[in-house]
């Protein structure tokens, strides 16, 4: 009886931490993560573009070759890691997954632009940029949305563990149950 008044308790106060933290809603979330993936796949279709196998025809490093791999293999690993966000938006794990892999494509993304500029054409290293740039806001609003899942986790955790505290105490001021047995001693 104790454990079910433990639980409801913690079920009652989970809500108010929730609203109190200001994460989004689950409906802002899947809608920011498909704007992410339509820009992720513009993305693509701007990195399908590049032809960094030419470069180093020309004299530029090998390493922009494998950049280039890495950026497609790191674009498919957002687009999973968002589209499991996307089914399952309360988990942290996953919105800290779908933010660094975003993170490590734009620093790949970075190192690629240069090459483009230098050994392909500044327009198209313009247009990926400029496709990275309107990315931005969408990071933002994942670090943002990472930020206040991590606070309701974070306050979730405190309101239970303070019941937990709370219920502990209760249960060691309570007398030993007798058992049957066992003669009480005096």
């Amino acid at each position: 009886m104790k454990s079910f008044r433990l639980l409801f308790l913690i079920a009652a106060a989970l809500p108010a931490v929730a609203q109190s933290t200001g994460v989004s809603t689950e409906w802002d979330v899947r809608k920011m993560l498909d704007n992410l993936a339509q820009q992720t796949q513009h993305l693509q279709s701007v990195l399908d573009q590049i032809k960094p196998d030419t470069w180093v025809a020309n004299g530029a490093p090998q390493t922009y070759v494998t950049q280039w791999n890495t950026a497609h293999t790191e674009l498919k690993y957002l687009l999973g890691s968002t589209d499991a966000l996307a089914k399952q938006p309360e988990k942290l794990t996953a919105a800290l997954d779908a933010y660094f892999r975003m993170q490590a494509m734009g620093t790949t993304l970075g190192s690629v632009i240069e090459g483009i500029r230098q050994y392909q054409n500044p327009a198209v290293a313009d247009l990926l940029q400029a496709v990275v740039n309107e990315n931005s806001a969408n990071r933002d609003r994942l670090r943002q949305y990472v930020q206040d899942l991590a606070t309701q986790k974070e306050q979730e955790f405190q309101v239970a563990d303070r019941e937990a505290q709370r219920c502990r105490a209760m249960l060691l001021k309570e007398p030993a149950p007798n058992r049957p047995g066992r003669s009480k001693q005096k």
